[in-house]
């Protein structure tokens, strides 16, 4: 009997949507902890270590830390696609009146951020950075969310959820246009080739997933080498295989359901532990005062709820969009305060921004996990609050 309740327990633990949320925080204090180790230096020879081989012009050998982040992230990507092009089709963005909220609503989200970041450091060497502030990671954002069970209306999961998914989309598209640097369009052109057969496949009625996924992996491979980042590769995959408008299950939700627990329990929980590595250094916090870290921290704890409600309120009131059942404007506050935690989106695209540059990077992943945790807990506080009064009320 107790072996059934611990195996009932395990399973619950693993069903729930703050999981994957509360795995994520643990492999971040678990990669603060060796950075800060003895094994610090060890960890990092490791994420070093080249794995893989060429075959004759087939160059397929990479540092460990290269395969998580253009490779696995590469199928983080695609389930992302997966959902954008799902709720473009059958979900919360499958019509206008429908998806004109949480799209206008992210567009403020994106724009506050980035311009608070850029007026602040124009003209510096961390200008380049504007994009890590737009974003917002969907799985802690959730999580946390989730976390408050009944005490926020379910329609306000559904908001921040479609928020969440069109911010991502807003920075997939920053990355392949802004982050993407020495152009090789012959390589571009064999993407696009491959990505012009999967669609006239999907055209076809063709099912089969291994149809769309190994070609998927071609054009993940020209994508590479073409100076666009391989993650893209993932969201065009994604955007060419088919689905239905019904409640009939389509190849695209057959794909989502096998991927969503290796990502959000494996992919994303490597993905943190290689790249919140950050070694604390005398001087960090009042490194928090400076261009960057300002730029990154006000552009997610305050450019984030001020973009979002500030563009909802404008949607609202022009008849453009309707707010979420049973959700008041101090809702929508807390859940653009929920959308200030730009995490793993925020770290990649510092990544892309900082790459060679050791110590802004450091600085960078500093202030985006500061961010994150002042949003985090202060969205969780204001709706957990608000939900008291209310019901005081």
């Amino acid at each position: 009997m107790a072996k059934l309740i611990n195996l009932n327990s395990f399973r619950r633990f693993f069903q729930s949507s703050s999981t994957g949320g509360i795995i994520l925080i643990l492999c971040v204090l678990i990669s603060l902890v060796i950075a800060n180790s003895g094994a610090g230096p060890g960890f990092e020879d490791f994420l070093a270590t080249e794995l893989g081989s060429d075959f004759g012009q087939i160059h397929l050998r990479y540092p460990l830390i290269l395969w998580i982040n253009d490779g696995l992230m590469a199928i983080f990507f695609l389930l992302v696609g997966l959902e954008i092009k799902r709720e473009l089709v059958e979900g919360e963005l499958s019509s206008f009146k429908k998806a004109s909220l949480p799209i206008i609503a992210a567009l403020g989200g994106v724009m506050v951020p980035a311009g608070i970041y850029f007026s602040l450091n124009m003209g510096s060497e961390t200008a380049g950075g504007w994009g890590i502030p737009m974003a917002t990671d969907i799985a802690f954002a959730i999580a946390i969310i989730s976390m408050l069970g009944k005490r926020a209306p379910s329609s306000l999961k559904i908001f921040l959820s479609a928020l969440a998914i069109v911010d991502d989309l807003i920075a997939i598209l920053v990355i392949a246009i802004f982050y993407s640097t020495d152009l090789h369009y012959l390589y571009l052109l064999y993407a696009g080739g491959i990505f012009l057969f999967l669609l006239i496949l999907n055209k076809l009625g063709v099912k089969n997933l291994a149809a769309y996924l190994i070609p998927g992996l071609f054009i993940w491979y020209f994508i590479h080498h073409s100076g666009v980042h391989a993650t893209i590769a993932g969201v065009l995959t994604a955007f060419a295989i088919p689905t239905t408008p019904d409640d009939t299950e389509s190849p695209l939700e057959r794909l989502e359901h096998i991927l969503v627990n290796p990502v959000n329990f494996v992919i994303m929980p490597i993905f943190a532990l290689a790249n919140t590595n950050i070694q604390f250094e005398a001087g960090m916090i009042e490194g928090l005062a400076t261009v960057l870290a300002l730029g990154i921290i006000l552009g997610l704890v305050i450019g984030k709820p001020v973009g979002i409600t500030l563009f909802s309120w404008i949607a609202v009131k022009t008849g453009i969009g309707k707010m979420p059942k049973h959700a008041s404007w101090k809702h929508i506050i807390g859940v653009g305060m929920l959308g200030g935690i730009g995490f793993t989106m925020s770290i990649f695209i510092a990544l892309l921004s900082f790459s060679g540059k050791h110590l802004i990077l450091s600085e960078a992943k500093f202030s985006i996990l500061t961010a994150s945790v002042l949003s985090g807990l202060l969205g969780y506080l204001w709706l957990y609050r608000l939900e008291k009064k209310t019901r005081r009320q």
